[in-house]
């Protein structure tokens, strides 16, 4: 859910120190906390065979950045989507695993090229890689550039200490008179705020929102029962329950709410690689494959029903 420099900037703070200690209503969402494998040796990881269809759909004149690899390229910052296993140099997490689901369906080897996020339109428009797979999130101004096939919800989550009496969270009722952390100047607490304030104009208690710089504080604040619950990237919260438990999920929510929003596999503007690679997605999904990846990173509350190229993205500001 990369929408500017700011929201960049403290996901990826939130993600990091995380890991170190659809429509406008949310989904009901619950996890079972289970012990994710950072280590470098990836036996469990799922892998798939050549799929004709797909091969046969890649242009002739497609030029691959090397023979006989598919080059995807990644920021590896943010678990559980992509990250170091614990020999700090094999890149780990559900990124790298769907990768790796393609490489396979193109009958191609994987070549990983870890890029810092803000490099990857240049590394793809250079040719350096033939993909970009990094949690980029569908915007219109982006299609204007790049090519687009989508694998994720782009999605938010309410989550709530074990403990608390807190069932769900659906709607904007639901969290009337509530003590809720979210992160400062990001599209989480831009939809917090909304909801306030349609909840305000019904006559609802409003919400009291919760700021932390220091995301360990703002951990003990919701487990203490200091706050009620927080909203915030879900893949960084189902990260941290299944890492460290005494978290559930308790409601999903779009990252571009009211606007569904997606996030896709990125190829160059007109390349012809887009269709293969939805088309490829697609029938890993009716396989099975790409649900067992999801639910391998504890992220299956993220999951798409069909792979779209070029769907309609995020309003340009």
């Amino acid at each position: 859910m990369k929408h500017g420099r700011n929201i960049l900037s403290a996901v990826a703070g939130t993600i990091v120190a995380l890991a170190m200690g659809f429509t406008g209503t949310a989904h009901a969402a619950g996890t079972t906390p289970t012990s994710l494998n950072l280590s470098p040796d990836q036996h469990n990881q799922v892998r798939t065979t050549p799929d004709a269809a797909a091969i046969q759909a890649v242009p002739a004149t497609f030029p691959f950045a090397e023979k006989g690899d598919v080059v995807i390229g990644m920021a590896v910052a943010w678990p559980p989507l992509g990250t170091y296993a614990t020999d700090e140099k094999t890149v780990v997490g559900f990124d790298p695993d769907l990768a790796q689901l393609v490489a396979d369906g193109l009958g191609r080897k994987l070549k990983i090229v870890v890029l810092a996020w803000e490099d990857w339109p240049l590394a793809l428009q250079s040719g350096k890689v033939d993909a970009v797979l990094s949690n980029v999130t569908v915007t219109e101004e982006r299609k204007e550039k790049f090519d687009f096939s989508t694998y994720r919800r782009d999605v938010l989550g309410f989550y709530v200490a074990d403990s608390s009496p807190i069932k769900a969270i659906r709607e904007p009722k639901d969290i009337a008179g509530l003590r809720i952390i979210t992160d400062s100047g990001t599209n989480q607490e831009k939809i917090l705020l909304a909801w306030d304030k349609e909840n305000v104009a019904h006559g609802l208690k409003p919400v009291q929102v919760q700021y932390y710089d220091d995301v360990a504080v703002r951990d003990v604040a919701l487990r203490s029962g200091r706050a009620d619950a927080i909203l915030s990237v879900n893949s960084a919260l189902a990260y941290a329950a299944a890492q460290k438990g005494g978290l559930r999920a308790v409601g999903t929510i779009s990252g571009g709410w009211p606007i569904l929003a997606d996030v896709a596999i990125t190829t160059r503007k007109g390349s012809g690689l887009a269709a293969p690679l939805t088309l490829l997605l697609n029938d890993l999904i009716q396989s099975g494959k790409y649900t067992q990846v999801l639910d391998r990173w504890s992220l299956g509350s993220e999951a798409i029903d069909k792979a779209r190229t070029n769907p309609p993205g995020l309003p340009k500001s």
